[in-house]
Parts: C-alpha cells; sequence; structure tokens
C-alpha cells in the first residue's frame, strides 16, 4: 500500500511539474539570441532576424493592444489558425508612437504567417542585429524604463560602443 501511495505521489507531482512548465514562461519558445560578452546584468546579444507581428499602443495601457494581439495567435486572423505564445513581448517607442510585438514561432517565416483579421495588426521581420541588453525586474512601468534605459546608455558609452537604434524592452511577464 505504501509503495502504491508513493506511486501515486510521485505521479502526482510529475503531472503537476509538466504543466506547470507549460503555463510558465519556461513552457514558451523564446526569441533565440547568441551572448557575445556579459557583464553581470549587461550584456551584448546577436538576435536573428525575427518575424512578428505588431500593433500600435496608445496611452499608459496600450489600448487593448496586447488583446489584439492575443486575438490573432488565437485564431482571429485570415486562416483561423492558433499560434503558439512566445517570449518576450516586445515593445518599443516613445509616447507618440508606441509599439507592441509578439515574435511568432521560429518555424514560422514571414509567407507562414497568416494575413490578421485585425488591420491595425501587422506582421514584419526585424533584422538581425547585435544589442546591448540590460536585465532588469518587476512590471512595466515609465518610471522603470526609464531608469533602466538610464543604466544602460551608461554601461554602452562606458563600453565605447555606438548606440543606433531606439530602446527595444523584452517583457516576460509581470
Amino acid at each position: 500500500m505504501k509503495i502504491i501511495l508513493l506511486f501515486s505521489v510521485l505521479l502526482i507531482g510529475g503531472v503537476l511539474g509538466v504543466a506547470s512548465c507549460q503555463t510558465s514562461r519556461a513552457g514558451y519558445e523564446s526569441a533565440p539570441y547568441e551572448v557575445v560578452r556579459s557583464d553581470g546584468k549587461f550584456e551584448v546579444r546577436d538576435y536573428p532576424a525575427m518575424t512578428v507581428v505588431e500593433t500600435t499602443m496608445v496611452g499608459e495601457n496600450g489600448d487593448g493592444s496586447f488583446r489584439r494581439l492575443f486575438g490573432f495567435i488565437t485564431g482571429r486572423n485570415a486562416n483561423k489558425e492558433k499560434i503558439a505564445m512566445t517570449t518576450p513581448v516586445f515593445m518599443a517607442g516613445s509616447d507618440t508612437g508606441r509599439t507592441m510585438a509578439f515574435v511568432m514561432p521560429a518555424k514560422m517565416k514571414m509567407g507562414d504567417v497568416p494575413q490578421p483579421a485585425d488591420v491595425s495588426v501587422v506582421v514584419r521581420d526585424i533584422a538581425a542585429g547585435r544589442f546591448a541588453v540590460l536585465s532588469f525586474s518587476g512590471g512595466r512601468s515609465d518610471e522603470r524604463e526609464e531608469e533602466s534605459l538610464g543604466h544602460l546608455e551608461t554601461w554602452i558609452a562606458k563600453e565605447g560602443f555606438q548606440s543606433s537604434v531606439s530602446p527595444i524592452y523584452g517583457y516576460f511577464d509581470p
């Protein structure tokens, strides 16, 4: 009886472990990258070209931008195709022109992604590139982004790097 009870506990524990992995960040495909250099919380990373679906964000709460992108991957597209969620959610731009983007799974190239049913959602490619990255935690806020960007810009200048693009923020979960 003890063996059956022990086996049952292990089986339930294993099922719960697999389920939690599938519902957490570890269960999602992430945008691929290669770390070229690491310095504490700072990294230099090479990202390959990626296909994303993107929409504009209006106001502090994004005016439903996440909901539009989530609708796209859950079937609100020309093929009514469900597409796996990936990480991170990319945000870029300033108050006058912010965007939010979901990275498409690596197996999906530009021609494979169905047309969005919502005209405010677009499919586009992001060129491959080398990026300076600062990892920080906590929820999204203008203050946290501004503070983190300041730290990153200081590190970039100290290292003698040149910055040629506006910042892109990659968020995983709250």
